[in-house]
């Protein structure tokens, strides 16, 4: 799963993305260099996505939970922060937004812990580059009581790849570049293809201090290696 993760500039990408992005006109390099950094986001927190609406690209705040339209409350959303992969177009909590409401999701890295309760290890996963990953997630627009708009997303999870796999038995589904504009806009049979085919990419992953398991702690220094010992 993937219950915390970081998004934070400067941001780096490849050539090919740049070039993606380029090409969609979407200016997220700048969107997340001026935007206040963000190394620990936790559930029911607001962090950036990128969604696609009447044939154009948003880039903008949204709550991290998803709350779907037929909600009667809004306390689903802490148990929606992550959608699993396998059938997720027949799951009824997912298939509109499968559907229609498909969002990119970037990060610098999430975390995942380790070990017996109480005394968990938390390990932060990244490129080695330490240049951005996109998730593929899952948007909706949840109304209050009082009729007010809420838009909220969840992180779309599968099964881990080689380095992953050593941490957890799940992690966020990683979009390459080239399959960023089909999971935006493609009818929904392509973008279940789009979650089959989605690879781990180069990632390292190392300890970090146990300080980010409270969600009142942001900083850099939470992203930081540190030694373990015995």
């Amino acid at each position: 799963m993937c219950g915390r993760y970081a998004t934070y500039g400067p941001v780096s990408v490849s050539r090919e993305a740049r070039e993606v992005l380029e090409r969609l006109e979407l200016d997220l390099i700048s969107e997340i260099n001026q935007r206040d950094d963000h190394f620990n986001i936790a559930p029911t927190q607001r962090a950036l996505v990128v969604t696609q609406e009447d044939a154009a690209l948003h880039v903008g705040v949204h709550r991290w939970g998803l709350i779907p339209s037929w909600a009667k409350d809004a306390g689903i959303g802490a148990k929606l922060i992550n959608a699993r992969r396998e059938g997720i177009a027949a799951k009824p909590a997912f298939r509109a937004a499968m559907r229609r409401r498909r969002c990119l999701v970037p990060a610098s890295g999430y975390y995942e812990w380790q070990g017996e309760k109480g005394h968990k290890q938390p390990y932060f996963v990244r490129p080695p580059d330490g240049s951005l990953m996109v998730f593929a997630g899952l948007w909706e627009s949840w109304r209050d009581t009082e009729d007010k708009p809420l838009r909220t997303y969840t992180i779309i999870t599968g099964e881990p790849g080689k380095v992953g796999g050593d941490i957890h038995d799940r992690q966020p589904v990683i979009l390459a570049p080239d399959a960023w504009e089909d999971w935006l806009f493609a009818d929904p049979d392509k973008a279940v293809a789009v979650l089959d085919a989605a690879n781990e990419p180069d990632l390292v992953f190392y300890p970090v201090t146990k300080a980010v398991s409270s969600p009142k702690n942001d900083g850099p220094e939470l992203v930081e290696p540190i030694e373990l010992t015995d």
